[in-house]
């Protein structure tokens, strides 16, 4: 039976995370999944981790415990040992559903599959479940909306390996939106061939306070900012490159790790600028929102787009805040 499975890889990148751990490698190994290779990569934790760790040993395919530069390095090692014909990686601080990887396996029997992005059930640390995620953000009829919006559910998001060495590993520079970065690769590359989108939870995502999407969420935005300002520069787009560093928040430059072609990424980029304008709308922030509204090209945007950008433009500059905030409850 497990010669017709494909083998999948799971690397785990952990530090001092050990009150989550073991729930995370205990949801794995009990998946039961025959074909497994699962490797926990620890930077050199001090809080019990590597107690926790070596209790699972040889279950492990591969584990060390050693300082690194952070999470993006972790998983580069394991990317870098991975043999299997499917891989994603499973943060020490989150846990899968049961026969998730038989699912995914599954799947991608299907052999002209690439992705497989499936769904994650968000809770708070007391277990209670606060919603469900629509998964990765894939939108068929717009590759530049998908990239410009580009939200990728990482935990649920599955890629073979061959698509994996052609994209190439984690930018190790970059600390919160690695898995962005890693996406927009690979859409830039592939498009929206081959990914396929599934109603299955795969995945249970823990908020809590130390997690960096809950505590780090405005280094989450500059870093975001930053590196679509370095796309547009790369792009040959320096007026839009001008532009966010004038009305968003970007932290300090990044040298991009691809250089776009020019024609795709100037609609990519109006569909960055909408979403901070319909980001600092919800904010309140109703000058950056007139802004951002009245550069972007309405012509490269889909019709439903170019809708919201039309709102967007009239609420912020003739609609008394009093009303707009009306209007956004809406």
């Amino acid at each position: 039976m497990s010669d017709s499975l494909p083998r999948i890889t799971i690397i785990t990148p952990s530090f001092n995370q050990a009150q989550y751990l073991e729930q995370t490698i205990d949801s794995v190994l009990s998946q039961g999944y025959p074909s497994l290779e699962y490797m926990v990569i620890d930077g050199g934790s001090t809080d019990g981790s590597v107690e926790i760790i070596r209790k699972y040993g040889k279950y492990l395919s591969y584990w060390v415990s050693e300082p690194d530069g952070g999470q993006s390095e972790a998983i580069n090692k394991g990317l870098r040992r991975a043999t299997g014909e499917i891989i994603n990686w499973l943060n020490s601080d989150d846990y899968y559903q049961p026969d998730a990887l038989r699912t995914v396996a599954e799947a991608f029997a299907d052999p002209t599959m690439s992705v497989l992005c499936g769904r994650s059930r968000l809770f708070t640390g007391d277990n209670q479940a606060v919603r469900y995620s629509s998964g990765t953000d894939v939108y068929p009829e717009s590759l530049a909306k998908t990239i410009g919006w580009a939200r990728i559910d990482q935990p649920e998001t599955f890629f073979r390996r061959e698509k994996i060495l052609q994209v190439g590993l984690l930018d190790t520079r970059l600390h919160y939106i690695m898995d962005r970065d890693w996406w927009i690769r690979y859409l830039f590359a592939f498009g929206l061939s081959g990914i396929r989108e599934i109603p299955d939870v795969l995945v249970n995502f823990r908020l809590h306070d130390s997690s960096k999407t809950v505590s780090q969420a405005a280094a989450f935005g500059r870093e975001h900012d930053a590196y679509f300002r370095a796309l547009a520069g790369a792009a040959g787009l320096p007026a839009c490159a001008q532009l966010i560093d004038r009305l968003c928040n970007p932290g300090p430059a990044i040298s991009p790790s691809l250089t776009p072609p020019a024609d795709l990424a100037g609609a990519v980029m109006q569909y960055f600028l909408l979403l901070r304008a319909n980001e600092y709308y919800v904010g309140n922030e109703f000058g950056r929102v007139t802004s951002l509204a009245d550069a972007i090209e309405k012509r490269l945007l889909l019709p439903p787009d170019r809708q919201l950008l039309s709102r967007l433009r009239f609420r912020s500059r003739y609609v008394p805040k009093p009303i707009l905030h009306f209007f956004r409850s809406k």
